[in-house]
């Protein structure tokens, strides 16, 4: 994550530049008020770009939505697209970095994709 802005305010600008330039509508459920930071923001902001990568590139979607709590549970993220789906089991170099980054930091990150409806991708930390 670049410079000192929250992981809120990053994930944020960085939504209106991939929205603006893909055409996808992105929806914004939740952002967390409370700052995170560290190398937990940094896994984040990875995993968010890298799912936003694989809508652009894969998914066919029209549609992306997108929430990022923190509580007394943790973190919680989760993205959601509208598009093609893909069948189960399918892994790729982008799925294995997602999962990776979110473990390095003591989470546990699942993709569950529906053929025809979407894909949604979920962490908590």
């Amino acid at each position: 994550m670049r410079g000192k802005r929250s992981l809120a305010r990053a994930i944020e600008d960085y939504l209106t530049e991939w929205s603006e330039r893909t055409g996808i509508t992105v929806e914004v459920w939740a952002m967390p008020k409370d700052r995170v930071t560290g190398p937990v923001a940094d896994a984040v902001y990875a995993v968010v770009t890298e799912a936003l990568t694989n809508v652009e590139r894969h998914s066919g979607a029209h549609t992306v939505s997108i929430a990022l709590t923190v509580g007394r549970g943790g973190l919680r993220l989760t993205v959601s697209d509208n598009g093609i789906g893909f069948p189960p089991g399918r892994t790729g170099r982008g799925m294995d970095m997602m999962k990776l980054r979110f473990s390095q930091v003591g989470g546990v990150l699942t993709i569950n994709s529906v053929v025809g409806e979407g894909t949604t991708v979920s962490g908590q930390i």
